[in-house]
């Protein structure tokens, strides 16, 4: 019988699984440091660089103008509403992930009405107050600074479901020509979530507001989280663990942290009216909304209509948003539906390779 000295191979081999292991060690001790690195001492990423001049002010409220990067192309200026919480920037987020950007990039002429953060002093302002105080004479400025004779509207959101109201009570006054809307709620019969939580017979809504003033964003920002409370808690962070090799994974978790806990105070008045009109009464798609004495008529809106819808957006229901097209007057009326949620509809690699320009290409059709 031969017997084999196998120990030189066996000690090889131990040598070369040590190796493998100190190597998968080093590996992961780099991924760690990284990690906490994101976490605790990295400098947060600039947003919103797209130039743009401030070109009227009221109270909080600043409209800006934003430059193009080419001689504008379009005669049609667009006018940008965002919601009254959270921050605008989210429409102008990063140089290659911005909706803002590309449109300027294609030549359009862009505003944007920025509400500002409210104070404590802001407590006893209503949707109403923005509608009619803000909106008319943010419009008529657009106008007049651009030499235009007609405008886009563009609302996301709540900003949308304002835009809508705006446009309803004035498409017959202003030289509305177009309507773009961006994961708007319009019919709140069935707000998911949010119709068990802000139930008119248990939700405290007036004691709410009487006691706070101004809701705090915080608040706001926990019933938003609930709605996936894994994902948005313990998921987030796995994400960014699984990604932390990919530098531009890194910078979008970054960016997108940065804009979800940037948030702003809900003025109190505003936020009683929004509960109740809205999603506590559905006043306005059964076309009960009654802003300072005017009822509000979607059928009034004739202007060219833009209904972009979020398949898979977790805080507008597809429902609560289709419900426009079945009630404006225009001529031109698209729903169109994107396998997106509710922010990765402005943001990220679908909205920058496939939304954005079908938006700008939409806008440029329908602005000749």
């Amino acid at each position: 019988m031969v017997t084999v000295n196998t120990k030189p191979f066996d000690e090889w081999f131990e040598t070369l699984k040590d190796a493998s292991t100190f190597q998968w060690q080093t590996k992961d001790f780099e991924k760690a440091r990284r990690f906490t690195e994101v976490l605790t001492t990295d400098a947060d990423p600039i947003v919103g660089q797209t130039p743009r001049e401030a070109i009227w002010t009221k109270n909080k409220a600043t409209l800006y103008r934003y430059q193009p990067n080419k001689p504008k192309t379009h005669k049609v200026p667009i006018l940008m509403i965002y919601a009254l919480i959270n921050k605008a920037y989210i429409l102008d987020l990063y140089p290659g992930n911005s909706l803002i950007e590309s449109l300027t990039n294609a030549g359009h002429d862009v505003y944007l009405l920025d509400w500002g953060t409210a104070g404590y002093e802001d407590r006893h302002m209503k949707i109403e107050d923005y509608i009619e105080d803000y909106m008319p004479r943010a419009a008529k400025k657009v106008l007049k600074h651009s030499g235009a004779d007609e405008l886009t509207m563009f609302g996301y959101c709540m900003g949308g479901t304002m835009t809508a109201v705006f446009t309803a009570l004035y498409n017959d006054i202003l030289p509305i020509r177009n309507l773009v809307l961006m994961t708007t709620p319009i019919d709140f019969a069935n707000a998911g979530m949010y119709s068990n939580w802000l139930n008119k017979e248990s939700f405290q809504l007036d004691k709410l507001v009487d006691t706070l003033g101004n809701i705090p964003f915080e608040m706001i920002d926990s019933g938003n989280k609930l709605l996936s409370p894994i994902s948005n808690s313990v998921g987030t962070y796995v994400s960014l663990a699984d990604r932390i090799d990919n530098d531009n994974a890194v910078l979008t978790w970054k960016l997108m942290q940065k804009w979800l806990n940037d948030g702003v105070p809900f003025p109190g008045e505003s936020y009683r009216q929004w509960i109740r009109d809205f999603y506590q009464e559905n006043k306005l798609v059964n076309d009960e909304l009654e802003i300072r004495g005017k009822k509000v008529l979607l059928s009034n809106i004739k202007a060219n209509l833009l209904n972009i819808c979020a398949m898979r957006d977790n805080i507008v229901q597809p429902e609560q948003i289709a419900a426009l097209n079945r009630k404006v007057s225009s001529k031109v009326n698209v729903l169109h539906e994107v396998q997106t949620g509710h922010v990765s509809v402005t943001t990220g690699r679908r909205a920058v390779t496939e939304i954005h320009p079908y938006i700008e290409q939409w806008i440029g059709t329908n602005s000749k």
